[in-house]
């Protein structure tokens, strides 16, 4: 969210959060929501104008013949399964550009956004060393933040009782250097929380929206953040699994097997 709406939720996450999440938790109030409304940005869904573009009045008439196709009607994604599993995280990913959006995707949902010293764990054995000597510092910084916020301690697991799970939705990708070894990857993704006697949250985090770059190094794919590759870099169109634009400009929803 933006300027004074993103403020104005700040400002109620904060009064709300500290000192109140465990009486919410308890009385089966928004889990997920106290704990995860900063962790993240959403693009929201795809503009009216970009569900239309490319209408059949504008096209030659064998265009206007093809299948309309969007994220939830196109082709899924199926991802490659992970080697083996290390300090937390999959491994064993190909050096193929499919090797990428799977480490991307199993990264995402495997990481321990609430737990400091696992997200730790997982950063220093997936980060490139030549990525920012801040860059899991910067992480994990958020992680504790987000858990302050949520009247935690700043260093600890999650609460007791509580699960969480990550589940990415669709991802966009493209390679930002001229041998298809560095790609960034955009994954648009839910957040889940399940209480201990197995309620699941009524208001999960969804429709989040955030990234990822990758380098091949050291025989498997690394996260980075080198500046030549960030500036090489974009962002998307709004992710909407219902919307033409959304297929046009490279989304590609994920198949969970």
């Amino acid at each position: 969210m933006e300027g004074t709406d993103r403020k104005a939720r700040r400002a109620r996450l904060g009064l709300a959060a500290i000192g109140v999440l465990l009486l919410t938790v308890l009385a089966g109030g928004a889990v997920t929501a106290y704990l995860l409304a900063d962790s993240g940005g959403s693009t929201g869904s795809a503009k009216s104008e970009e569900k239309d573009a490319g209408d059949s009045h504008d096209k030659p008439s064998d265009t206007s013949r093809r299948p309309k196709l969007t994220p939830e009607t196109g082709e899924k994604v199926s991802l490659p399964n992970p080697r083996g599993q290390k300090d937390g995280v999959s491994t064993g990913f190909a050096h193929t550009t499919y090797g990428a959006y799977a480490a991307a995707v199993y990264f995402w949902e495997e990481y321990a956004f609430l737990d400091d010293q696992k997200a730790r764990q997982q950063l220093d054995a997936v980060t490139s060393p030549d990525a920012s000597s801040d860059y899991a510092d910067e992480r994990i910084s958020e992680v504790r933040k987000l858990r302050e916020k949520a009247g935690l301690p700043p260093s600890g697991g999650a609460p007791a009782g509580i699960t969480f799970t990550t589940s990415v939705n669709a991802i966009n990708a493209w390679t930002v250097d001229d041998k298809g070894d560095v790609i960034q990857v955009w994954l648009n993704y839910d957040r889940y929380a399940t209480k201990a006697d197995g309620e699941p949250d009524p208001a999960p985090l969804k429709d989040r929206t955030d990234n990822v770059i990758l380098k091949w190094q050291d025989g498997a794919w690394k996260l980075t953040d080198e500046r030549k590759y960030r500036k090489e870099g974009g962002q998307p169109v709004s992710y909407n699994p219902d919307a033409r634009a959304a297929w046009q400009n490279g989304w590609r929803q994920v198949r969970h097997d």
